[in-house]
């Protein structure tokens, strides 16, 4: 009985403990292995984070440079050869608006991802809870079934 006793004990920890279990004690090292590598996952969160963050922003980056050397090429050899880069209005006008309505279409785009991503933390945090009350409901079960076994083996 001590044995199981000081085995829940062990499971009750928060992953606080930071003692080595005995080799012979399966959960112990099991949850300590376990809270290791969920501790080397957290800490490399930020590295990871950032990483991606420096990439979005140097390929953003890139972008523009290639949009903006192209564009000064254009209308460099635009200038050079002589060629007039006057426009009728109504092409000023379309332009204009296919312009806007791009951008649009990328306002909705980015608040349809970012709403994607808010519901999908929301159904994880909802699978986190309902795996919470999964396990407490088989603790329960697990506990009612060992005192009718013990009930009955008196």
């Amino acid at each position: 009985m001590t044995d199981k006793n000081n085995s829940n004990n062990n499971n009750n920890n928060s992953g606080s403990n930071t003692s080595r279990p005995s080799s012979n004690d399966t959960f112990g090292v099991f949850k300590q292995n376990l809270d290791k590598m969920f501790n080397g996952i957290r800490q490399s969160v930020p590295q990871y984070h950032q990483a991606i963050t420096n990439v979005q922003q140097e390929y953003l980056q890139a972008c523009e440079n290639v949009a903006n050397s192209a564009f000064e090429f254009q209308k460099e050899v635009t200038r050079k050869s002589g060629l007039s880069t006057g426009i009728p209005e109504a092409a000023v006008r379309a332009i204009g608006g296919t312009t806007e309505e791009i951008a649009k279409i990328a306002s909705i785009n980015n608040q349809v991802v970012l709403t994607t991503i808010d519901a999908t933390q929301q159904n994880i945090k909802t699978f986190n809870d309902n795996a919470k009350s999964f396990s407490n409901i088989n603790h329960d079960i697990l506990k009612s079934w060992i005192s009718a076994f013990r009930f009955r083996a008196n």
